[in-house]
């Protein structure tokens, strides 16, 4: 099935925390846009040539990134560009973009689908099912539309915002899988809290209470997945936090607002019924940095 593919550079930014977040940036206000260079600009270029090529695969997938070079990439048949600071190679025909960093994602320019999250999606769901539904911390409607599982973190300025939206999640028809991603790491105050959470006797209070701008919760110890859950956020791909996956394994982002998930997960039903219609661009632009 084809899937949905985010603008390239979207994954440079996604709205999300980082998993080593340091000084202020941790706490950062997700609402407010990252400071951004001029976006457009590209270097001039002969047309009709690979270098044109490239320059226009890029813009077929993030119309608006800055371009700062391109010229010969050090193996055959590929063209090397600098993107809004991250380094991309495309093929000589322009077709297949590869992103080094992310995961090192391939993408497919023409058909606009990430070849490499294909893989990936049929793993993520694989690995999701090895945790129990009983570990997850649900928010759902009566008769949800969709569901998705969201790797959340309690001291994540985009998990919390997430999170503040949750009734409206609900109200488009999304079921809300939470699992747990201590971003800090095993042992860490950060691992600490989700922990009490998760051995709460009523985790979705204890979840909202940690997510509150106090974020308080009474200390805890039991027997609890926490662990599992973060190898398995890891051995997905995760590198930052919320990370929403659809119930196939598709990532939709970082932070998402209702609407577009919404969209999003409407049009890959659509799609999946259909035989796998033309995927389409990015779901979501990014709000601000990692």
């Amino acid at each position: 099935m084809k899937r949905i593919m985010f603008a390239v550079l979207g994954a440079i930014s996604l709205s999300a925390c980082a998993q080593a977040p340091q000084g202020a940036a941790a706490n950062a206000d997700p609402a407010k846009p990252a400071a951004q260079a001029s976006k457009g600009a590209a270097p001039k270029v002969a047309a009709g040539t690979a270098d044109a090529r490239a320059v226009e695969a890029i813009r077929t997938l993030s119309p608006n990134v800055t371009i700062e070079k391109v010229g010969p990439a050090p193996m055959p048949g590929f063209r090397e560009a600098l993107a809004q600071g991250q380094v991309v190679y495309v093929s000589d025909d322009g077709r297949y973009l590869f992103l080094p960093g992310s995961g090192g994602a391939l993408f497919d320019t023409q058909a606009k689908r990430n070849l490499s999250e294909d893989t990936m999606a049929g793993m993520r769901r694989d690995l999701i099912k090895t945790i129990p539904a009983s570990e997850r911390i649900v928010f759902a409607p009566a008769s949800p539309k969709h569901t998705v599982t969201v790797f959340t973190d309690v001291e994540c300025g985009y998990c919390r915002k997430l999170h503040s939206e949750i009734a409206e999640y609900n109200r488009q028809g999304i079921a809300v899988e939470y699992l747990a991603f201590p971003r800090m790491g095993i042992g860490s105050d950060d691992y600490k809290k989700m922990v009490s959470v998760w051995c709460a006797a009523d985790r979705r209070k204890a979840l909202t209470d940690a997510k509150s701008d106090h974020g308080n919760v009474a200390s805890k110890q039991c027997k609890n997945s926490v662990e599992q859950q973060y190898e398995v956020g890891q051995r997905a791909g995760l590198t930052g936090t919320p990370m929403i996956l659809t119930s196939e394994g598709v990532q939709l982002g970082g932070y998402v607002p209702p609407a577009q998930l919404r969209q999003a997960l409407d049009k890959l039903a659509a799609e999946s019924k259909g035989g796998g219609a033309k995927p389409t661009a990015a779901v979501a632009a990014p709000v601000g940095g990692l």
